[in-house]
């Protein structure tokens, strides 16, 4: 009986052990995963910065971060639309809009690496993947059931016009932030974005139209 009661103890004592290390164990787990969980949030919310000895003060670096996030899921966007434009444009105009597209693609391409490495410069984490992008854009959907240059012309132009109206936004957020370098950026992406504008639409333009209330001076 005696053995009996010390093998039961014995069992009942390695559970214990057992249970104890097991609970401390999957604390450790939930601990981590709470961990990431609140990393990940931090990083949504762009307030995940690492330390850095950029003078930019903490509150400053972590909205332009935030902003320039933003922005680099538009530049995303946009240049999936050129490509889209590059690769199911139809018609007469078909190579030179074609080609045209590509340019517009590569470029892009720039202006993304100039924004995601200012993101990292200010201690900020550059969120570039697709899935972020899609979620994130400002930009409108672009239309896949479309084919003839007009209407990608039309398409592409909404596209590079709301990206320069959020950029200019940003700019101006950036400037009461006292952020000068990060707006530099945004300005000459805003400026190289304008100039496409122009190579694009210019296939629509066809006559000037007059400028309600405007007056000249001379």
């Amino acid at each position: 009986m005696a053995s009996k009661k010390h093998g039961n103890g014995g069992r009942q004592a390695n559970r214990g052990t057992t249970g104890n290390g097991g609970a401390k164990n999957g604390g450790a787990i939930n601990g981590e995963t709470r961990g990431v969980s609140r990393l990940v949030q931090a990083a949504v919310d762009g307030t995940l910065l690492y330390e850095t000895k950029n003078p930019l003060p903490i509150e400053t670096r972590a909205r332009s971060v935030e902003l320039l996030n933003h922005r680099l899921a538009d530049s995303l966007d946009l240049q999936s639309q050129c490509k889209q434009a590059h690769w199911n444009v139809k018609g007469p105009h078909f190579i030179g809009l074609h080609k045209l597209f590509d340019e517009i693609y590569e470029a892009t391409e720039e202006y993304i690496d100039l924004i995601a490495e200012r993101i990292v410069q200010l201690g900020g984490i550059a969120e570039g993947t697709v899935r972020v992008a899609g979620a994130r854009s400002s930009l409108r959907e672009y239309p896949l059931v479309i084919s003839s240059g007009d209407e990608h012309v039309a398409a592409l132009s909404d596209a590079l016009g709301q990206f320069s109206g959020k950029a200019r936004e940003a700019i101006d957020e950036l400037e009461d932030l006292e952020d000068p370098d990060s707006m530099d950026i945004l300005t000459e992406v805003s400026r190289g974005i304008d100039q496409w504008l122009w190579f694009v639409e210019a296939h629509q333009q066809t006559r000037p139209v007059p400028v309600e209330g405007a007056r000249s001076e001379r």
